[in-house]
């Protein structure tokens, strides 16, 4: 019984005696906490406010935020009577055990600082990073934030940004637009080219610096394979690609260039004469075709070739 009391004598008097230094310490820890975002706040809106590169603010308020609160947790150890020397060793070897953990994190972290330091893209710029084709919103401590062109948010680990392809479509503030059609054989491909270049300068946000070419791309079985290439800035691309088809397509239409259906020589052989015809796949032609077709066969003395 004395040992029970004894016991319950000595718990008393540690609560008595830690009660104090817990109570205390998880206050600072609470004002702490809190005073630690403010002043990363406050840090942050000042790194705006003297125009220092965006692409660094949330780099530097992330290292602010970390650094402050390793801090305060060492202080909140030392108020509740934990020695900081031995505390602060046995972090070092926390860390490096950590470290050793998380060898890659710690690989995207220094490939965030080599992104910073060479800067390969910024925050805004238009990039095609591992397939992903989007706007830098972010570029943070361990990873990338894209936005892409579909309206999804994409991280990206900064490790991985940096160890494979990445494409910076802002580089040259324009881009060409890649787009193809066809023509006839029948046509004059002077005056076709003249006729897309005419519906593409009337484009909006088609440059004219440098201009738009239309060229021959190629020759296809039924038509001449043409290659129009404008060039638009980087936020006109996709309003520029749309746009130039549909008006491409109403300047053919009103010059009446016909569309390049694919056609067929047809020879019909009776006796020692022949007759040949030729047959645009337009549509409901096939029909038109397979009648002719069973109707040629009916006759004894006609072949197709």
């Amino acid at each position: 019984m004395e040992t029970f009391l004894s016991w319950v004598n000595q718990a008393v008097a540690a609560v008595f005696e830690w009660a104090p230094k817990l109570v205390g310490a998880l206050i600072v820890l609470a004002i702490g906490w809190w005073a630690i975002n403010a002043i990363t706040r406050i840090t942050k809106n000042a790194m705006q406010r003297s125009k220092l590169d965006r692409d660094v603010i949330p780099f530097l308020s992330s290292i602010v935020n970390v650094g402050l609160k390793v801090l305060l947790f060492i202080s909140v150890a030392g108020m509740i009577g934990i020695e900081t020397t031995s505390f602060i060793a046995l972090l070092g070897m926390a860390g490096l055990a950590i470290g050793l953990a998380l060898q890659g994190t710690l690989g995207h972290f220094a490939s965030g600082v080599m992104v910073l330091l060479f800067k390969p893209y910024r925050v805004g710029d238009l990039v095609d990073i591992h397939g992903n084709v989007g706007s830098v919103e972010e570029i943070q401590v361990f990873h990338t934030i894209i936005r892409t062109l579909d309206n999804k948010r994409v991280i990206i680990p900064n490790g991985t940004a940096t160890s494979d392809i990445m494409t910076n479509l802002s580089t040259h503030k324009y881009l060409r637009v890649d787009l193809e059609a066809a023509m006839p054989y029948e046509e004059d491909f002077d005056k076709i080219q003249q006729i897309i270049k005419s519906a593409l300068a009337s484009t909006t946000g088609v440059l004219k610096d440098p201009a738009p070419t239309v060229e021959i791309l190629g020759f296809g079985e039924n038509n001449v394979k043409l290659a129009i290439r404008p060039y638009a800035m980087v936020d006109e691309y996709w309003n520029v690609y749309f746009n130039s088809y549909k008006n491409v397509k109403a300047a053919l239409g009103a010059n009446h260039v016909q569309v390049a259906y694919p056609r067929r020589n047809i020879s019909v052989l009776r006796g020692n004469s022949s007759s040949s015809t030729t047959v645009a796949a337009k549509p409901g032609a096939a029909r038109k075709n397979n009648d002719d077709k069973g109707a040629a066969s009916a006759s004894g003395s006609s072949s197709i070739h």
